[in-house]
């Protein structure tokens, strides 16, 4: 991005309501600049909001009936259009108080009359090379706060992309549905959202935080991916060595994005939260959930959110292999794991937002086409020899 030239580019407005000094300054100037001239305060202004291009310069008399150059440069610099345009008093006004209240309206140079052209076309000069440098900086500057914006939108959208592209690849080899995964996404944005206040959480919900959270819940059963057919798609209860298997997808979930987040070569935010939300959602507040069993705040926020949100969603969900609670008898099944199974205080918002859950389990209800697609994976692994 090259700076503009200054002579033959740069347009110069002289005001002055003296018709000779008019025409002094026009036979100065027309053969290095385009002029634009106005005999007035009030012409000035109105030509310069008639809407055509701006003037790179204004060379300003002060004394002048009307609107006095100072009226005009107050009115200018109130503009945020017009306040970057610069201003030069050229005036018979010559007294050191009158010079400083020409720079205090924001004149970047003060010439009393009569003028010497060489003095005249040398500050004219240095104020257009000025004036080129600080457009170039700001014109610089904008792009780089697009450029960053567009950057920030780009890294925001391979996040979305990765997470849905993982979360997918569960959900192919998963007995639960999509459905699942967007009704626990809200749920635990929800649930983050009413807390976001409370002394235990604030300094940790965020806005980012929580719409990061929004984005991680999705990858909480990735690890499952890693779980043998015979075992995740089992229409029946798990054997205790069975179980033992299944367990480990907490472990299997953090290792797959531990190994994204080390090829990517640095910490990722949005992934650590994943991290801990895949392996630590399993665990319980009273230390006997799994993998490590941790107790109370030793287990993530992140993962105490999505403790909530998965044994709701689990409760309520219909299944080829079992009927679903109904709303008030889940609500009941989480309210007895207070302080227990859950945070008591994450329990308490789950209650004070269950009517709100239920509206987001209707908007994202498993349809009959999902449960027959459920239904041909069972019967696929049943069919095997």
């Amino acid at each position: 991005m090259a700076l503009p030239t200054t002579q033959h580019d740069a347009t110069i407005l002289i005001v002055d309501d003296a018709p000779e000094n008019l025409v002094l300054m026009s036979n100065l100037l027309k053969d290095l600049y385009p002029l634009r001239v106005a005999n007035g305060g009030a012409k000035a202004l109105a030509l310069i909001n008639s809407g055509t291009q701006l003037p790179d310069l204004i060379l300003l008399d002060i004394m002048m009936p009307g609107l006095s150059g100072y009226d005009v440069a107050r009115a200018l610099k109130s503009d945020e259009r017009t306040a970057a345009i610069p201003i030069i008093f050229l005036t018979a006004m010559s007294s050191t108080d009158d010079e400083t209240r020409g720079f205090e309206l924001g004149a970047v140079d003060y010439i009393t009359k009569p003028i010497s052209p060489p003095i005249v076309l040398a500050r004219i000069d240095t104020h257009l090379k000025l004036k080129a440098a600080a457009d170039f900086l700001r014109d610089k500057n904008d792009y780089l706060e697009q450029e960053v914006a567009r950057r920030t939108l780009e890294v925001a959208a391979i996040q979305d992309v990765t997470i849905h592209a993982m979360a997918s690849l569960a959900e192919t080899r998963d007995n639960e549905t999509g459905n699942h995964i967007r009704r626990t996404q809200n749920y635990v944005k929800l649930l983050a959202e009413h807390l976001r206040h409370h002394p235990r959480f604030s300094d940790f919900l965020t806005d980012q935080t929580i719409q990061l959270l929004y984005k991680s819940a999705p990858l909480h059963d990735i690890g499952k991916v890693g779980i043998p057919d015979r075992i995740l798609l089992k229409p029946g209860r798990l054997t205790p060595e069975e179980f033992e298997i299944m367990k480990a997808h907490t472990t299997l979930g953090r290792d797959a994005i531990q190994h994204a987040e080390d090829e990517l070569g640095t910490d990722v935010e949005f992934l650590r939260h994943a991290k801990d939300i895949a392996y630590g959602h399993q665990e319980k507040w009273d230390g006997s959930g799994y993998p490590q069993g941790l107790v109370g705040e030793d287990i993530p926020i992140s993962a105490r959110l999505m403790a909530v949100a998965d044994v709701y969603d689990a409760l309520i969900s219909r299944r080829v292999y079992k009927v679903p609670m109904s709303h008030d008898e889940a609500v009941a099944k989480i309210q007895q794991g207070r302080g227990s199974h859950f945070d008591p205080d994450i329990c308490d918002a789950f209650l004070a937002c269950q009517a709100r859950f239920q509206t987001i389990a209707a908007q994202y209800v498993d349809t009959d086409a999902d449960l027959a697609k459920e239904a041909a994976a069972l019967q696929f692994i049943a069919d095997e020899p």
